[in-house]
């Protein structure tokens, strides 16, 4: 049986921190889906359209990474997709406890899934979508907070 994660986020935009958190669990499965998921607490910035194409551009060259989107509980997605797991990244003790919760919760509703947290690299911890967001939106230069290559320029999505 394939070993396959979800990996769920807005990733408006897609970050170093995101990408990291990718390749590093790339070792642990078999196939990792980078899943934007809808979040009512966040309005999405950039359009989703945008937002699968810069991450595939990531992953290129990597037979094993998709991209989709879903509008759904995550376990519910797991369980479409034939997840058995879910990826997160963790910067903070504040992040711990909050997806530590989301966690918990997930695995009362579906016993065979798994939260996997992987803890982001020192240098990444300060690097957010919201703090990256707005160097974008400002004119700011947020070359080294994105995967290497990616060039976000805000002209081309009416922003």
């Amino acid at each position: 049986m394939k070993k396959i994660a979800i990996f769920p986020g807005s990733f408006d935009p897609f970050t170093v921190g995101h990408e990291s958190v990718v390749r590093r669990a790339m070792q642990l499965f078999d196939k990792i889906i980078i899943a934007i998921g809808y979040n009512s607490n966040k309005p999405g910035f950039f359009p989703i359209e945008a937002r699968i194409e810069w991450i595939n551009q990531v992953f290129k060259n990597e037979d094993n990474i998709t991209v989709d989107h879903y509008a759904e509980l995550t376990v519910d997605y797991c369980k479409r997709m034939g997840a058995s797991y879910i990826l997160r990244g963790l910067r903070t003790s504040a992040d711990f406890e909050y997806e530590r919760a989301i966690a918990q919760v997930n695995k009362s509703m579906h016993k065979t899934i798994e939260s996997v947290f992987l803890l982001t690299m020192p240098e990444h911890t300060p690097v957010t979508s919201s703090i990256v967001r707005d160097i974008i939106r400002h004119g700011g230069d947020a070359s080294q907070f994105l995967p290497e290559g990616l060039v976000i320029e805000l002209g081309k999505y009416n922003i």
